[in-house]
């Protein structure tokens, strides 16, 4: 009977349960309001160490030389949850909420330096999505990774949290699976490796091009009828809104060695959302949707604990020495998937869109 496993032994409560004693290391020493905020913390963390799982078990999938069609909802199925756990985090602050600005400030000065900024696991979690320095909108307030590891030098668990962020960024990123992913997709019938593949790429954005002016032009015609704006203003609008989908499909903004397989990406997304009805286009459509969803829940994830923040300490120097809810607002306007969201400005409808060619490779195989 020794070896009968119970729920205690199983979850490892006991150590669980001895986690909470800040500081002090004993809950009893613990001023009033600090457990719940311990605890508060700590489930956001065990939240987070299950997003990481489930992050990289989408991008080892996404990330083989040839995925199979049944890997897709597997791939979405652990992306929805991620999505799950991060729509309870959102709710979680709510709880948070429940302690008043003068129960933290009964204890927050012992805090410091300590800062949710310092969250180890959060930070993995960004390298790990694909959010590179160049793209972060709060470097003005310091960067986050070196101010991780400066802190780190002071802690007896600042190796563990270094060596974490190391190892993240020598790994393969979701975004970077997913662009491998989706650079295969068949466009108009043509794989990439098929001869003419890029000319059949390349004709497939002058068409989609060309109905986008088409639908410009419509819409012109209508906003000038209804007297919503003057014809110089919406021909400067859609001349803009035109010149910006070129260079985004051509890939204006990136390396010229890259700007081919780049364009290609940004084409099968726009191909994948445009004949999303087609059997073969089904799945990944919803993949696609998937991850937008899940960096909108990253975005009103951020966008709430600024407001929780500034609920509970107002727009004070955060503990860590950040610039508080101004950084946090900053982290808010951080993008990682930006071609999923960019696509959606120039969707059109679907009566407007390209002739589609060999329409029988998108049937379901017999």
């Amino acid at each position: 009977m020794s070896n009968t496993p119970t729920y205690w032994d199983y979850l490892g409560l006991s150590e669980l349960l001895s986690l909470q004693g800040g500081l002090e290391g004993d809950e009893s020493q613990l001023m009033s309001d600090e457990l719940h905020f311990i605890v508060t913390h700590q489930v956001f963390e065990l939240w987070f160490k299950l997003v990481l799982r489930e992050l990289r078990l989408a991008r080892d999938h996404l990330a083989a030389p040839l995925v199979p069609e049944e890997h897709v909802p597997y791939v979405v199925h652990h992306l929805r949850r991620v999505n799950r756990i991060a729509g309870l985090m959102v709710d979680q602050f709510g709880v948070m909420e429940t302690l008043t600005p003068q129960d933290f400030l009964d204890f927050r000065t012992k805090l410091m330096p300590a800062s949710g900024f310092q969250s180890f696991q959060m930070r993995e979690l960004e390298i790990l999505l694909g959010l590179t320095a160049a793209q972060r909108t709060d470097r003005e307030f310091g960067d986050p990774i070196e101010a991780l590891k400066r802190f780190a030098a002071s802690s007896p668990a600042g190796a563990l949290a270094v060596q974490r962020i190391v190892d993240a960024q020598g790994e393969l990123t979701l975004r970077d699976a997913l662009g491998s992913w989706l650079e295969r997709t068949p466009i108009q019938g043509s794989r990439p490796g098929d001869p003419g593949d890029e000319d059949v790429v390349s004709s497939f954005v002058d068409e989609y091009l060309e109905a986008q002016a088409a639908d410009h032009a419509a819409q012109r015609a209508r906003f000038v009828a209804v007297g919503a704006l003057s014809g110089e203003a919406a021909d400067a609008r859609f001349a803009v809104a035109a010149a910006q989908a070129r260079a985004f499909l051509e890939a204006h903004d990136a390396e010229p060695e890259e700007r081919a397989r780049i364009s290609r990406i940004r084409a099968a997304i726009l191909f994948i959302e445009s004949y999303r009805e087609l059997p073969l286009l089904a799945w990944p459509r919803v993949l696609l949707d998937t991850v937008v969803e899940l960096e909108q829940c990253l975005v009103l994830f951020r966008t709430r604990h600024a407001r929780m923040v500034e609920r509970v300490i107002g727009r004070r120097t955060g503990t860590g020495g950040s610039a508080g809810v101004d950084y946090l607002d900053r982290t808010a306007e951080n993008r990682i998937f930006t071609s999923l969201w960019a696509v959606r400005t120039m969707l059109l409808p679907r009566a407007a869109l390209p002739a589609l060619q060999d329409e029988d490779a998108y049937g379901f195989a017999e």
